[in-house]
């Protein structure tokens, strides 16, 4: 048996029947030239034969002295996990999402392997679609999608392809530990603390500039600036998930009209689809509401160069005009980014603990539902930028299906996939009512922004 890491361990401690800790991926294919009415059926015929999973997906949870471990499950079914549905007529993507938000709001079985897949046919236009959800303690959204892109192929003309639990995983050799390398262990151990320790000074510093300038700067994001929305309440079990692709030419032009990255763009549409949701629900506060993003840091090209970093951005909420939106977005950005440039390592994973404390103290112990770092999660995974099939099925699109936790009732994850930009949003369903709404204020952004920006 193996025990799982304490962050891991944290992911099944946060679960509760409101909130599932899952993440998910939803895949739409088109049928492959010349296949018949039954090829839906015959691919879960074909994929049900695979009932013997690689790691992680034949091993369950064991609790042992207060801890979870994995272990292999003996009695694996592959009909708990593999399900082939269809969709109810007339078959649109609305039934599709509707299905999705209905299987996202149901919590695993901890007494088998923490994943499941669902073959979806009946989708209009010869469409069918692949659902997969595994749970936050086998893998993260990054790690998820690698698995799912894994299963695919740039070759539509390869058949045969197993479907992702059915990949052996990749392994490494490791030899039997020698002094030598537990004497360079403690090395490091030791060396790394010394390293944390030497952060202080930095910290503090930052710290209190950060405090001051919150004082005169009314768009400078500080630690608790994050205003109270009814994003922000305490949610349900129930999810409601949309998706929708954009154009991602059309984003890049923007980001060179505006002299900006295509990741402000993207958070400019988000805080233009934000504020008119929160119109129509009369919940517009007047402090603009702030995004926890990841980012990523890396300076250059070489392949130690990335530097991973949760930033605090300004969505510029509280600004009507699309363009001066923009410029407080970019400039928020611009800032943590600089902010962290100046920084060791070490120093950005402290100052970013210290910016999301607050958030997870209440996840914990909802002691502090008013000390509050950010409003919503946006996160932008990048994706293949070629074709992909699935035994000769085109891929269409995929989007993300990520995690919603208490008190931050929205999440809204996208990926790049060819010409397109895909975002899935979640949200507690009873929070947030017609959270789909949203789709259309993202595309309605596009819209102002190419206004103002002259190309139209």
């Amino acid at each position: 048996m193996k025990t799982l890491s304490p962050v891991d361990q944290l992911f099944l401690y946060l679960e509760k029947r409101q909130q599932p800790m899952h993440v998910a991926g939803l895949q739409l294919f088109s049928f492959p030239e010349g296949a018949g009415p039954k090829y839906v059926s015959e691919l879960a015929r074909s994929i049900r034969d695979y009932c013997c999973p690689e790691p992680p997906f034949n091993q369950r949870l064991r609790r042992r002295w207060g801890q979870w471990h994995w272990d292999e499950d003996k009695q694996f079914d592959i009909d708990h996990h593999f399900r082939h549905e269809a969709l109810p007529k007339p078959g649109r993507i609305r039934e599709l999402l509707s299905l999705v938000s209905a299987e996202h709001s149901n919590l695993l079985d901890r007494e088998r392997p923490l994943w499941e897949a669902h073959l979806i046919e009946g989708i209009r236009g010869r469409q069918f679609a692949l659902y997969t959800k595994v749970h936050h303690s086998m893998v993260d959204g990054i790690s998820a999608m690698r698995m799912g892109m894994r299963a695919l192929s740039t070759d539509p003309n390869e058949r045969d392809q197993p479907p992702v639990w059915a990949y052996k995983p990749n392994k490494r050799g490791r030899g039997m530990s020698s002094p030598v390398d537990a004497v360079s262990s403690l090395a490091r151990l030791t060396a790394g603390a010394s390293r944390q320790i030497a952060t202080v000074p930095a910290l503090t510093r930052e710290i209190y500039r950060v405090t001051q300038k919150a004082k005169d700067d009314p768009n400078f994001v500080s630690i608790f600036q994050a205003p109270d929305t009814i994003l922000n309440q305490c949610i349900t079990g129930s999810r409601r998930f949309a998706a929708q692709s954009y154009s991602l030419p059309r984003l890049k032009k923007l980001a060179g009209a505006f002299n900006c990255t295509l990741n402000d763009v993207v958070l400019t549409m988000c805080g233009h689809a934000l504020r008119e949701y929160l119109i129509s629900q009369n919940a517009l506060p007047d402090q603009p509401l702030i995004a926890m993003v990841p980012m990523s840091l890396r300076k250059d090209d070489s392949a130690g160069g990335n530097q991973i970093a949760m930033i605090l951005a300004n969505l510029g909420t509280h600004v009507c005009d699309p363009a001066n939106r923009l410029r407080v977005v970019q400039a928020s950005v611009k800032e943590a980014k600089q902010r962290f440039s100046q920084m060791s390592p070490e120093e950005i994973l402290n100052f970013t603990a210290l910016s999301m404390a607050p958030t997870g103290l209440n996840l914990l112990t909802g002691l502090a539902p008013r000390w509050r770092a950010f409003n919503v999660i946006i996160s932008n995974v990048p994706g293949p930028k070629e074709p992909l099939y699935w035994n000769g099925a085109q891929l269409k699109g995929q989007y993300p299906v990520s995690v919603v936790l208490d008190r931050i009732a929205l999440n809204m994850t996208l990926t790049s996939y060819r010409d397109q930009i895909e975002f899935g949003l979640i949200a507690c369903r009873r929070t947030l009512p017609s959270m789909q709404r949203l789709l259309d204020y993202l595309e309605q952004s596009i819209d102002d922004l190419e206004i103002a920006a002259g190309l139209r």
